[in-house]
């Protein structure tokens, strides 16, 4: 997208109409305006709780909660499995976080489709990443699904990676999808249409008694 808003700015300038001159550089500047904004990695503060208790599971994206499922998750927790799953909007921040402390036994890059991000098949369907990490309260298994306009997934982790919540993990590029995946007995603590804040908002609570 940076690319286009350089084509645009020195096409400005070659242009003989002013007015066209114009609407290129202003097109030009607000999208490196946008194309800047949209890389923002503000600070975030880990709530302490979640860091002492490593049952807590925090939001890995910024975004709203579209869907609440049970499912059967075969790539990580192998059964039964309770899903959240987060839309990104493009003017949402896009760098995701991982929501549990643990070690990082699962990792796979997925090739696919460029669904909207909210649509039921996109968790499959999509190019994604899914990123399986462990402790000693259980499992919680993540995808980082791009959408639309979503055409890149940045994910900086590797098995074996030990993990502290609230970690920066990658970027999803242009308006995507995270979905988290948790043990049958996780307590949920949020519900569909809450707006959460990765690496700040406590989403689930893992089963201690397991």
């Amino acid at each position: 997208m940076l690319g286009i808003a350089v084509v645009m700015l020195i096409s400005g300038y070659f242009v003989e109409n002013k007015f066209l001159t114009y609407i290129l550089i202003g097109l030009g500047l607000l999208l490196t305006l946008f194309t800047l904004w949209f890389f923002r990695d503000p600070d975030r503060t880990i709530p302490e709780e979640a860091i002492a208790d490593e049952s807590l599971i925090v939001a890995p994206a910024d975004g709203k909660i579209v869907q609440m499922e049970t499912e059967q998750e075969i790539h990580f927790i192998k059964g039964e499995a309770k899903r959240i799953s987060i839309f990104l909007s493009p003017i949402d921040v896009h760098v995701n976080r991982t929501p549990v402390t643990g070690i990082v036994e699962f990792y796979e890059y997925v090739p696919g489709d460029y669904l909207v991000a909210y649509h039921p098949k996109s968790s499959e369907k999509n190019e994604h990443s899914r990123i399986g990490v462990k402790n000693k309260y259980g499992k919680v298994f993540y995808k980082q699904i791009v959408g639309l306009l979503a055409r890149r997934i940045v994910c900086e982790v590797k098995v074996g990676d030990e993990l502290t919540v609230g970690d920066k993990i990658g970027m999803m590029k242009f308006g995507s999808r995270m979905d988290i995946a948790m043990e049958p007995d996780t307590e949920i603590l949020v519900k569909l249409g809450d707006v959460v804040v990765a690496g700040e908002t406590i989403i689930a609570k893992l089963n201690k008694n397991r």
